[in-house]
């Protein structure tokens, strides 16, 4: 009896598949590197609370302009400081889509992010 996967040209076709791919995860563990070192900010309530997120979306930093500090006011407060995190990790998520693309060609691979 032959071959039941037919031909599937040896070993070699899919140790070029192989390599291709560990390429690929290398490139998307440097582009990961470098978004952890890339800073993205936000704001609401007119610049008056900034939020700042890592290119992964990791929260690094929140300032909040004393002016918008409202004792009798606090929801609005965290209102605007949600708002502004929110923002900024939309953003993130938004450019790590963007820069694996670029390394994969569009193909969404599982578990490379």
């Amino acid at each position: 009896m032959g071959n039941p996967f037919g031909n599937l040209g040896g070993l070699g076709g899919l140790g070029g598949m192989m390599k291709q791919a560990k390429k690929m995860y290398d490139e998307v563990q440097k582009v990961q590197e470098q978004l952890a070192e890339e800073r993205i900010e936000a704001a609401s309530g007119g610049g008056m609370v900034k939020a700042v997120v890592s290119g992964k979306g990791d929260l690094v930093e929140v300032k909040i302009d004393p002016q918008v500090v409202d004792p009798e006011d606090v929801e609005m407060l965290e209102d605007l400081v949600m708002s502004a995190v929110r923002e900024a990790q939309e953003t993130a998520n938004n450019l790590q889509t963007e820069r694996v693309k670029a390394v994969t060609g569009g193909m969404g691979i599982p578990g490379l992010f």
